[in-house]
């Protein structure tokens, strides 16, 4: 019996991608910057996995998504010709991540969700983003789970296993949706059962998976057909 829907985030729920570039462009323009908006966003998210597995590996303690956001930023910026940017301006391009955009079909299938089960965000995004992410696109979150309150990022298992506790669950009650078949893995290494939601575009048109790679309990196209198999 599926008692809870733990979300990941980017990606899955948000275009991360779009938003990154059209904001960062937006941001940058009065101040005479012509960016490569998409260039800019992929070299951004590219430093993500590497900085959290310093996190994994023990080689630092837990760390805000925010703060590597942020650190991350720093690295690349050279490589624009940004390096001169202020600090006001290097904190507003940070604060991007908390207003990115849903994917079309998310608000309308996550508030079919709502209806039967308790919804969550098990991101490796810190509870700020999650809470301004939710407010921006109208998610219905009961809470706010996943990294922060483990102290570690998926697909570590207690980033899963914290977030089940959380809600007085077993694994086995809860199920993981995203888009990423490695996460899904990971959930599923928990007891957890899992859900995956195809984002073909993710990362560009035809880069994304349009079907998972790992055995599921649920496949869709797309959130509406989750809520359908879901029985909302």
């Amino acid at each position: 019996m599926i008692s809870a829907l733990f979300f990941d985030v980017f990606g899955t729920l948000v275009d991360w991608r779009s938003s990154v570039a059209r904001e960062a462009k937006t941001l940058l323009a009065p101040l005479g910057h012509q960016l490569d908006g998409t260039a800019f966003a992929d070299a951004w998210r590219a430093e993500y996995q590497p900085s959290m597995e310093e996190v994994r590996s023990g080689k630092r303690g837990y760390v805000r998504l925010d703060d590597l956001h942020r650190e991350n930023l720093e690295r690349i910026l050279p490589r624009f010709g940004l390096d001169k940017l202020s600090a006001e301006t290097r904190e507003a391009l940070n604060r991007i991540w908390h207003r990115l955009d849903a994917w079309r079909d998310v608000p309308a299938g996550m508030r079919r969700l709502y209806v039967k089960y308790r919804l969550a965000p098990v991101s490796n995004g810190n509870i700020s983003i999650m809470v301004d992410l939710a407010r921006h696109n109208g998610f219905f979150w009961d809470t706010v789970l996943g990294a922060e309150i483990a102290r570690a990022y998926k697909p570590s298992p207690e980033a899963y296993l914290a977030s089940a506790r959380a809600l007085d669950l077993e694994p086995s009650s809860c199920m993981m949706v995203a888009a990423h078949s490695s996460d899904l893995a990971a959930a599923a290494k928990c007891g957890l059962k899992t859900a995956h939601v195809a984002r073909p575009g993710e990362h560009g048109p035809g880069t994304g998976e349009t079907k998972p790679t790992v055995k599921v309990d649920f496949a869709a196209s797309d959130m509406g057909e989750l809520a359908g198999m879901m029985g909302t």
